[in-house]
C-alpha cells in the first residue's frame, strides 16, 4: 500500500511542477467563424478574444500552444477522439455539454441576440411567430430559435451564412451570442447600413463560455483553471474584453 500511495504522491507533484506545464504543448481547437471571439483576419491569421486569451493562459503557465481552426460540426468528435486537447471556440457551457466533456471556470459572458434588417419591425419574440429564424447548428442561438413559438428555425454550418441570407432577404432575423451580433450588425462595412439588433433575448438566461476538455482530464483542466486566475487577476481579461469587444 504504501508504494502506490508513493507512487500517486510524486505523480501528483510532476503535474504540479512548473517544469511539467512547460513541457505539455495544448493542441486548441477553434472554429474561427465566430468575430470577435475567433475568426481569420485578412492575413490568414487565426485571432480574436478567444485566441487571445488562450495566448496569454499559455504565458501565465508555461505551456506551448497550438491553434487548429476545426469545422465546428467536427470540432467536438476531435475532442473526444484525442484530436485535441481544448476547445476554445465560444462553448457555452450548458448541463447537457457536461455530461460528454469538462469546462474550466468560465471566460466570458453573453446573452442571444435577434439581428434583424433595418426596416423590420420586430422589436420582442413575439414578433417572430411565424418568421424564419437562421442561426449556426448546434449552438445556443439555434436552440433559443427552436423555443420561439411559431417560428422556422434553420441551421446553417456558419453564422456568416446566415448573416448573408438575412441581408439577402431569405431570412427574417438571425440569433446569436450578443458580441457576434454586434461584430455583423454595428461593425461590418457590409452589413452596418443595413442590420441591426433588434433585442435581446431576456428570457434566455446568460451564458458562460468555458474551455472544454476532455471528461476527466484533470492535468489539462488544471492548467486551463490556473491561468484564467492569472489572467482575471492581472487585468488581462478586462484589457481583452476592451480590446475585442468594446466597452
Amino acid at each position: 500500500m504504501f508504494p502506490r500511495m508513493l507512487f500517486s504522491l510524486c505523480l501528483a507533484m510532476i503535474l504540479a511542477s512548473p517544469a511539467f506545464a512547460a513541457e505539455r504543448t495544448l493542441v486548441v481547437a477553434h472554429d474561427c467563424t465566430w468575430p470577435p471571439m475567433e475568426f481569420v483576419d485578412s492575413n490568414k491569421n487565426l485571432v480574436g478574444y478567444s485566441i487571445d486569451y488562450i495566448d496569454a493562459i499559455a504565458k501565465e503557465t508555461g505551456v506551448t500552444v497550438e491553434h487548429k481552426n476545426v469545422a465546428w460540426d467536427g470540432i467536438f468528435a476531435a475532442l473526444a477522439a484525442g484530436k485535441c486537447d481544448v476547445i476554445a471556440s465560444s462553448v457555452s457551457i450548458t448541463k447537457e455539454r457536461r455530461k460528454t466533456m469538462d469546462f474550466s471556470t468560465a471566460y466570458a459572458e453573453v446573452k442571444q441576440a435577434v439581428i434583424v434588417r433595418k426596416e423590420a419591425p420586430y422589436a420582442a419574440e413575439a414578433d417572430l411567430k411565424g418568421k424564419s429564424i437562421g442561426a449556426q447548428i448546434s449552438t445556443t442561438g439555434y436552440f433559443a430559435a427552436r423555443k420561439i413559438p411559431g417560428s422556422k428555425p434553420k441551421s446553417y454550418n456558419t453564422v456568416g451564412l446566415a448573416i448573408e441570407d438575412l441581408d439577402n432577404g431569405r431570412l427574417d432575423a438571425v440569433i446569436c451570442d450578443n458580441p457576434v451580433a454586434a461584430d455583423y450588425a454595428l461593425k461590418k462595412a457590409n452589413y452596418a447600413a443595413k442590420l441591426k439588433i433588434a433585442f435581446i433575448i431576456k428570457e434566455a438566461p446568460t451564458e458562460e463560455y468555458g474551455f472544454a476538455v476532455k471528461k476527466g482530464n484533470k492535468a489539462v483542466l488544471d492548467i486551463l483553471n490556473k491561468g484564467i486566475a492569472a489572467v482575471k487577476d492581472k487585468g488581462i481579461e478586462a484589457a481583452l474584453k476592451k480590446k475585442w469587444m468594446g466597452e
